[in-house]
């Protein structure tokens, strides 16, 4: 059995460091876990991307702090869920994906989870699919789950009232989703779930399912979500979410262009440095004791470490440092050969991925975020003349690419 650590000191830090709400209360929560029980927790991930991102990695890192203490950790990958679409903050109801779809998303999961969450030696994570016990769900079972809930409940969600007002439709399946979350609990028999505090809807949908059908309590941990100090969240609508599977020089190139508002966050919730020095930076940045920049580095260097390991993380961030502060060109560039003398700038960066698409390309260009040989090109319609030795192609401060004639 498993040796559960209850120092008092770790346990408070445990509840406290980056946390939004512990459901009932904290008190309670705490008590048990200094108890000495061995309890059992989890958290989903929906495979909607073939990559976990930042914010899951928040909450992984917070199911890894259990696992430190000796406790039993759930790596729930829903590939059941997935396929309805979690209807959070959602105007409009989410494509459906296929079984198919969801596995090939969640294929690399557990890899890039382990960067911070362990799945061998001592107390590994399980990793579960809550399509064990949900495809197997009759229309019986059904109605005896769905019975313990009201269409009051699920109506009364923001989003869902959103759409009633702009008369958009709301779906029958989305009323499930909790449902469907809610069920994992029950068949996982957990102590604690840990989410997103935008997921604290689904998450308390499955306490009530758990006092329902199991007359068993089940906390519930909400975590803060990263956003500067303005209250801004960071994420994909935003452009600045990052990728596990981000590779490190641009992992690192992205945390660097995060406004110097999310720093405090950031280290409190995405990093493994102590709660004290975090503290501390958070006072240095109050106090306009620190530059941030420096701060940022830091920062920058710490998530690369985690997901990538610190080899890795130097290599980034002196490739930072001679690229972007001493504006140098890398010492390895990628070539791409071209065809013909001379070439449209638009379709240049289309043709060498410098840019996805032609409207892309256009935008870079008129917002003057391309060089060509370190000039600014200014015009759409210009054509760069290719020759053998080649033209270094540079997209905003961390993308290279010499382009040279055949």
């Amino acid at each position: 059995m498993k040796k559960i650590i209850t120092d008092e000191k770790l346990v408070d830090e445990i509840l406290e460091r980056g946390v939004e709400t512990i459901y009932p209360g904290k008190e309670l929560f705490k008590k048990l876990l200094l108890s000495g029980k061995r309890i059992k927790l989890y958290c989903g991930f929906d495979p909607s991307a073939p990559a976990l991102h930042i914010g899951n990695a928040i909450v992984i890192n917070k199911l890894a702090q259990f696992q430190a203490l000796g406790h039993e950790v759930i790596f729930l990958i829903g590939d059941f869920t997935g396929m309805i679409g979690d209807p959070t903050d959602k105007s409009a109801a989410r494509k459906k994906l296929t079984r198919e779809e969801v596995l090939a998303n969640a294929k690399n999961y557990v890899k890039q989870a382990s960067a911070y969450l362990k799945f061998t030696g001592d107390n590994p994570a399980v990793v579960r699919y809550n399509s064990e016990w949900s495809d197997k769900v009759s229309f019986k079972d059904l109605l005896e789950i769905t019975s313990n809930f009201t269409v009051q409940q699920m109506i009364q969600r923001d989003m869902f009232q959103e759409r009633i007002k702009a008369e958009k439709p709301i779906f029958l399946h989305e009323f499930l989703y909790p449902v469907a979350q809610g069920y994992d609990s029950v068949v996982m028999d957990v102590d604690l779930e840990v989410g997103g505090n935008d997921q604290m809807f689904n998450m308390m949908a499955g306490r009530d399912l758990m006092k329902a059908m199991r007359n068993k309590e089940k906390f519930v941990m909400t975590s803060k979500l990263l956003a500067d100090d303005t209250g801004k969240k960071m994420g994909k609508s935003e452009g600045n979410a990052i990728f596990l599977d981000t590779d490190p020089k641009n992992m690192y190139g992205i945390i660097m262009s995060w406004p110097d508002g999310v720093l405090g966050s950031a280290f409190e919730l995405c990093t493994k440095v102590p709660m004290a020095e975090v503290l501390e930076i958070k006072k240095d940045l109050k106090d306009g004791e620190v530059n941030p920049r420096d701060l940022k580095m830091k920062l920058a260097f710490e998530i690369t470490k985690i997901v990538h390991g610190e080899d890795a993380a130097n290599e980034a961030q002196d490739n930072f440092v001679k690229t972007v502060q001493n504006k140098e060109v890398p010492d390895e560039v990628e070539s791409i050969k071209v065809k013909g003398e001379r070439i449209n700038i638009v379709d240049l960066l289309v043709e060498t991925k410098m840019a996805s698409s032609k409207s892309e390309a256009r935008r870079l260009i008129e917002q003057g975020g391309i060089k060509i040989d370190s000039e600014v090109v200014k015009e759409i319609k210009a054509e760069i003349k290719i020759n053998k030795e080649g033209v270094l192609v540079q997209r905003g401060k961390l993308k290279f690419v010499r382009v040279i004639g055949e």
